[in-house]
Parts: structure tokens; sequence; C-alpha cells
């Protein structure tokens, strides 16, 4: 078992996440591109993890879009995504809401039918560590 900890963008919110992980998943449903506003949202799935807020709990919201399984938690302050407990105790952690690097590889692409249709041969594009000149 292995503890993770995480914040927000601002730092208001801060939590740790006990337990494994099942499963990492890149999802391309218009719903996740809308609410990160890229091609993809890039979340860590368990359904037996622990989620315990450390700091900034009251800053937390969470948004459920009507009519759907979707749903976003995220801070008041700052908007940055942060974890949320969806039915049957499934706990979706944001990949990079994490304080820590995850060792582990993303599972699965999923909704690709939706897929952005820029986000074709991205590799294949320029490269710079930081913003270009």
């Amino acid at each position: 078992m292995t503890d993770y900890f995480g914040s927000c963008l601002c730092g208001t919110v801060k939590f740790e996440v006990q337990g494994d992980f099942d499963s990492f998943y890149l999802c391309h449903c218009q719903h996740c591109q809308k609410d990160s506003g890229s091609a993809h949202a890039a979340n860590l799935f368990s359904q037996s993890a622990k989620l315990i807020w450390l700091a900034g709990s009251d800053s937390v919201t969470t948004f459920t879009l009507a009519g759907t399984r979707h749903k976003k938690s995220f801070c008041k302050v700052c908007g940055a995504a942060l974890p949320s407990t969806h039915d049957a105790g499934l706990l979706v952690i944001p990949a990079g809401c994490l304080d820590k690097e995850v060792s582990m590889s993303p599972t699965a692409h999923i909704f690709t039918s939706s897929k952005a249709v820029w986000d074709k041969e991205l590799d294949t594009l320029p490269k710079f560590d930081g913003l270009p000149d």
C-alpha cells in the first residue's frame, strides 16, 4: 500500500490518498474535454484507496453533470481539479493534482470515439522544454 499526497494549484487544498490505484485512464469523452480544457483527462481510479483531506476541505466543491455519471471536484479558490468519490465508493484522482509522481503508466485510452480531431500525431510536433521564444 502506498501513500500519495496532493494539492490544488494555489495550495489551499491538501489531501492524502492511502492505497493503490486499480487503473489509470486517459478519457477522451466530450465531458472530460470540456472540464479539462484539453484533449483528454488523466484520471487514476481505485475501489479500495482512502481519501483524507488534510487542509482546505471547505474549499472543495463538486459538480455533477445532470443526467450523467460525470462528476468533477475542484478547488473553489483556484479551480484546480481534485479527487472525488463516485458511485459504489470509486475514488477518481486527477493524476495532475498529485504532488508525487505516479509510477503507474496509463492503462488505456477510453471514449476514443469522441477524441478531439486535432489530437492526432502529436508526437511529430516540435518540442520545447519551456515556452518558445
